[in-house]
Order: C-alpha cells, then sequence, then structure tokens
C-alpha cells in the first residue's frame, strides 16, 4: 500500500487517482549550492533604522538632517521651546533643546518627544540617557504617557546636579506597563520654581527598549529576533541609495559612524529623512556577529544620485578612504585605523570577506559609462592590500564592466518585477557561465501584471518570487546570495513598499508579508547539494527545486503558480518521515499591519520513499523528510 497523509493542508494520492505530477529525486550527481544563498540588504529606507530596527526610540534627538526643527518635540506645561545652536552639545550635535520658564512659573513643566508617530510603550524595562546644562538641583521626572488620554504607564525620578557651565550626562532606567496604542510620548519634567525666569538645555535624549543580545547602542530585540528567524546568512549594508548622496560630500561616510554616538553627526539621509548614523559601521557588524552573518560592506565608488561620477585622479582620495575603512575593520591594533577599532571597543578584525563596490552604477549614463575605470581603479587598490576579500561589482550590465573581469570578482543583478515577470526569468541562470558567480542582491514583485503598483505583497507577487527562487536554487552553484529588497518599513513612514516585514510604534505590530513568510521557508530548509529531478511533467504552473543536506535531510521546495489545485507526488528512495509546510491563500490576499491573515502551516508526513501532496492555488511548500 501506498503510504498516504490526510490533512487540511496535505491530502494523499489515493490508490487509482492519477497524480497531476510524478516527481523522482535522484540520491546522486547535483551540484554544490551556496552556503550563502539567502540572506538580507539593509539600507536606511521607509525609517527601517531610526525608528526601525535600531533601538532607540526618540526621533530628532540630534537635530541632525538638513532642517530638522523641532520636529517630534512639544511644550510639556508652561515652557516656551526651541532649538538652541549657541549651545551645542559637541562638535557633532550642533544644537540642544533649550527650556524656557517664564518667570512666577511652579509645578512640574518640561517637554515631550513623540518618537516616530509614537513611541512604543511595552510592559519592558527601559534605559534612558541625556545631557543636560544648566543651574538645576533637584528631581528630574521621566514618564511614558499616552498622548491622547494621559495615562502614564511609566513614572521615574531621577536626581541630577547640573550646571550651566558645562553639559552633564545622565542615565537610567525604568519599568513601563504596556499600551494599547502607538499614541504614546515620552517626557521629561523639572520643577519649574527653581528655574523660572531662566532656562534649561537638553541635547541627545535617548531612550531603548531592550536590546537584541543586550547590546549597548543597539537594534531593538523584537524586531531583530523577528528578523532572525528568518536565519539569513549575510547582511548586505548600508545600500542601496543610502550609501550614494546627492553630492560626494553628502555619501554616507564610515568614520563618522563610528565612536560615540555624541560624536556622530549624522547626515541627511538619501530617502528624504535625517538619518543619525546611531547605527554605525560597528553596530552592523555587531549585528552580523549576533545573527551569524556574513558582513558585505558596500563602498562609495563614486557615483552620486545626480548622476555625476567622481573617476580617475579625482577618485584617488575616495579609494584611500576605502583602504582607510578596510584598515579599521581588519587592521591589527597596531595601525593607526586598527588601534580606532580598539579603541572603540572592537580589539579583534571584524570578520570581513566581501565589498561591493557601490550600488547599481548602471542604472545612470554617467555611472555606467566610466564604471569600468572606477571599478577596476577600486578593485586593483584593494586586491593589492587585501587579496583574500571577495569583490562584487554593482552590476552585471557587460557595457558597464571591464571587458575582462578579474577571477573570483562576482556581479550583481537587481530585478523588481511584475509576477509574469519573475515567471519568465524562471530559467535565467540556466545556461549561464558556470565561471561567472551571480549576487542577486535585491529583487521583489512591486507591480501587478496589469502594471499597477503593488503596495502590500500578496501571494500571487510573493509565489512568483519563489519561483524565481527556485530558479536561483537549482542554480546557486553559481547564485551565491540574494536578498528581497526593502527589508522593513515603518508603516505610514514608507517610501517605498512593498517591504519584507513592517511595524509602528504601537505594541505587537511587527508583521511579517507573505513575502517573510517565503524567505523564512526557503531559507531555514537549506541543502548542501542541489540534487536532479525526474518529471513526468514540464515546469509550470508548478516548479520545484531538490537538495540534501550535509546530516541527510532531503528538502523539496514547490510553488504553485497557477488558480487551480495540482496533484504532486514526490519519490524519495529510503525517505520514511518528515514534516510539510505549507503556505497558501488567495490570489490577492496580503498581510496587513495588525491583520496578518496568512502564515505558514506544519503538518508531519510519513511513507516509504513516496510522499504526496495538494499544492492550492498560489500556494508555497517546503517538504522536508530523512
Amino acid at each position: 500500500m501506498i503510504p498516504f497523509l490526510l490533512s487540511p493542508l496535505a491530502v494523499a494520492w489515493l490508490a487509482g487517482q492519477a497524480s497531476a505530477i510524478d516527481l523522482t529525486v535522484s540520491k546522486t550527481g547535483g551540484n554544490s549550492s551556496s552556503p550563502l544563498l539567502y540572506g538580507i540588504m539593509f539600507e536606511d529606507i521607509n525609517n527601517s533604522g531610526d525608528g526601525g530596527i535600531h533601538g532607540q526610540l526618540l526621533r530628532n534627538n540630534g537635530f541632525q538632517g538638513d532642517d530638522p526643527g523641532l520636529t517630534a518635540y512639544y511644550a510639556v506645561g508652561d515652557v516656551s521651546i526651541s532649538q538652541d545652536t549657541s549651545n551645542p552639545l559637541s562638535t557633532a550635535i550642533t544644537s540642544s533643546l533649550k527650556v524656557t520658564v517664564p518667570s512666577d512659573t511652579t509645578g512640574y513643566v518640561g517637554f515631550s518627544n513623540y518618537g516616530y508617530d509614537g513611541v512604543p510603550v511595552l510592559d519592558t524595562t527601559y534605559t534612558n540617557y541625556f545631557w543636560m546644562k544648566g543651574d538645576y538641583s533637584g528631581i528630574i521626572n521621566l514618564r511614558l504617557v499616552g498622548n491622547s488620554t494621559g495615562t502614564v504607564y511609566a513614572d521615574h525620578n531621577i536626581t541630577v546636579d547640573s550646571s550651566a557651565s558645562e553639559f552633564t550626562y545622565y542615565d537610567t532606567s525604568f519599568t513601563s506597563t504596556k499600551s494599547s496604542d502607538a499614541d504614546n510620548a515620552w517626557q521629561l519634567r523639572f520643577d519649574a520654581s527653581t528655574v523660572a525666569g531662566s532656562s534649561l538645555n537638553f541635547g541627545l535624549v535617548q531612550l531603548f527598549p531592550p536590546t537584541y543580545n543586550l547590546r549597548e547602542n543597539g537594534l531593538r530585540d523584537d524586531v531583530a529576533s523577528f528578523l532572525a528567524e528568518v536565519k539569513p546568512s549575510f547582511l548586505r549594508f548600508p545600500g542601496g541609495n543610502n550609501l550614494e548622496g546627492e553630492t560626494p560630500s553628502d555619501r554616507w561616510k564610515w568614520n563618522e559612524t563610528i565612536g560615540a554616538v555624541v560624536d556622530r553627526p549624522g547626515r541627511e539621509g538619501d530617502w528624504g529623512y535625517p538619518n543619525t548614523d546611531a547605527l554605525g559601521l560597528d553596530e552592523y557588524m555587531y549585528w552580523c556577529i549576533d545573527m551569524g552573518m556574513e558582513p558585505l560592506l558596500a563602498v562609495w565608488s563614486g557615483l552620486t544620485l545626480d548622476n555625476s561620477a567622481v573617476s580617475g585622479s579625482d577618485l584617488d582620495p575616495y579609494v584611500d578612504d576605502i583602504l582607510n575603512e578596510l584598515e579599521y575593520c581588519l587592521g591589527s591594533t597596531d595601525t593607526t585605523y586598527g588601534a580606532l577599532r580598539a579603541k572603540n571597543g572592537r580589539t579583534d578584525p571584524w570578520p570581513l570577506k566581501y565589498i561591493e563596490v557601490g550600488n547599481e552604477d548602471n542604472v545612470y549614463s554617467n555611472g555606467c559609462a566610466t564604471y569600468a575605470s572606477r571599478f577596476t581603479q577600486i578593485y586593483d587598490a584593494v586586491h593589492a592590500e587585501y587579496p583574500d576579500l571577495t569583490i562584487i561589482a554593482s552590476t552585471t550590465d557587460t557595457s558597464c564592466l571591464p571587458s575582462t573581469i578579474p577571477d573570483g570578482v562576482i556581479t550583481d543583478i537587481h530585478h523588481y518585477l511584475s509576477p509574469d515577470g519573475f515567471i519568465d526569468l524562471f530559467n535565467e541562470w540556466d545556461n549561464w557561465s558556470r565561471d561567472w558567480p551571480i549576487f542577486v542582491g535585491e529583487y521583489a514583485s512591486t507591480t501587478a501584471n496589469d502594471g499597477s503598483t503593488t503596495y502590500w505583497s500578496n501571494m500571487q507577487g510573493s509565489c512568483s518570487e519563489a519561483v524565481y527562487m527556485i530558479g536561483m536554487e537549482r542554480n546557486s552553484d553559481i547564485v551565491k546570495m540574494a536578498s528581497f529588497a526593502p527589508l522593513l518599513e515603518h508603516f505610514d513612514m514608507a517610501e517605498w513598499s512593498p517591504d519584507l516585514f513592517g511595524l509602528d510604534s504601537s505594541p505587537d505590530s511587527i508583521t511579517g508579508s507573505t513575502s517573510y513568510y517565503v524567505q523564512k521557508m526557503f531559507s531555514t530548509n537549506r541543502g548542501s547539494t542541489i540534487l536532479p529531478v525526474t518529471s513526468d511533467s514540464a515546469f509550470g504552473p508548478v516548479y520545484w527545486v531538490a537538495s540534501v543536506s550535509d546530516s541527510g535531510t532531503y528538502y523539496v521546495k514547490l510553488a504553485n503558480y497557477g488558480s487551480s489545485t495540482e496533484n504532486v507526488t514526490i519519490n524519495i528512495e529510503g525517505a520514511t518521515a518528515g514534516s510539510l509546510e505549507l503556505l497558501s491563500g488567495g490570489e490577492l490576499v496580503s498581510n496587513y499591519p495588525h491583520d496578518v491573515s496568512i502564515t505558514p502551516s506544519t503538518t508531519s508526513v510519513s511513507g516509504s520513499g513516496t510522499f504526496t501532496v495538494d499544492m492550492p492555488a498560489w500556494a508555497v511548500a517546503v517538504l522536508a523528510v530523512s
């Protein structure tokens, strides 16, 4: 008797019923699969860094960017507040918040910060930091308060002794109860009677919930933990377009993102809002270490977003800057920048093996016209100093690349397509040169087949991405790495969607898209060898790939890019038991903020080398058996 499984998710093939698709997985042959295949790409877009995965919750805390004004700040009580450039906190943080108290004012007054469309108020412990200048000895009251309701969720006092001669640093911690929504603010208050007729200044206020792996100035634990469930193998950072800047002076500057946060000037980011750069080079590296990812560091290649390109001898100082950055990452403590890294808390070199030269240098005409020479100039300098680094070119367009690509160089390609567009590219790498390794650095289904914009990932688009991923995995001897993009958005503060997952400032808001679950299913079920599969059917509407791990677990990944159920029988000699993970839903069904309707379901399977599955319309599945 043929073994079978009956469940709402997977239905057995019954005797006498012909299976539409019959697959037999070979236990020999095939090709090796890249252990780095599934990773993530990050840049600060959609407030995904500040206001997203970085733990610091208060907005505009350093008055950074071109014109910050009093964004997110409000007066509490009978006071006036202003941005004060005459009392800079440091040479980097060139403004502070001035709180002016009228004469005869009494009671507790101060200011609030509304964060990024609210402050997440959770049932947890917060750490709070601030700098203060002005004559004041007594109580500073810190609160988390419902902005509209006045509900107090946290109320904490700290005693300070501040002077008007210089800024004094204070830190403390307190616990909070949980709010039901995002409409909350952080408040700092003081006794007005002791300041009446005068003023106090406050600088770089910071509020952190628990951080991932308890890192100082680290990632939000809840957000990072949700991402860690994907088990990504690499992190590409810091962009993306956010690397480039409108001009060379506006680019992401590595040396301005290290050291104490009070010494980081931040910048006007490339996506329409300021970047604090509190999430800087070292924080990216700790992120990689804590999630077990390979760092993939993008370096500025001379191209700016205004379609200007610095090349030739004019590029030389920037090449030197790249070498300084690499010395900071890789140099011994006997070197200038290696010693600086140690001073900043990391004695050992960072485990950096991959760098990418630029970003999308094929997109702009001046970028493409000069990229071959710029890439060669940077490659020659880096390879001479660090011959073991793997260097990635930012495009696969041969018209933009050197006529001869150096051995070992990987080239990057990006695809933002309709669902049908990804189906058309299923076999993109089948006949590609096995001597030309590829990095699919950004991809996502961003439009419907009729050309309309997709804001929330839906099952049709995510299923098409799965089909393309199956094509990549079948060719993962040469497709070395791939990363969906963008990674994250803060809902209602986004410049680009769809994104892999999102959040807002309310509790329990972290929302995985349907594409998030596809990425998680594929990344957490990986073989080391891709196995041949014979079938009685051609690809479409069902697509598949099979692999085996070093420990002997067989994985078969399936995607049904079609509107009807398809029956699939899978033959794996000697396999007896395992699990079936299935993601399915309506063609245009999405997961929305606070309304997740589609998540994977897992059932146990058993058999004697044969497993059968009903693949619903617009479904993605992973069979894992041993």
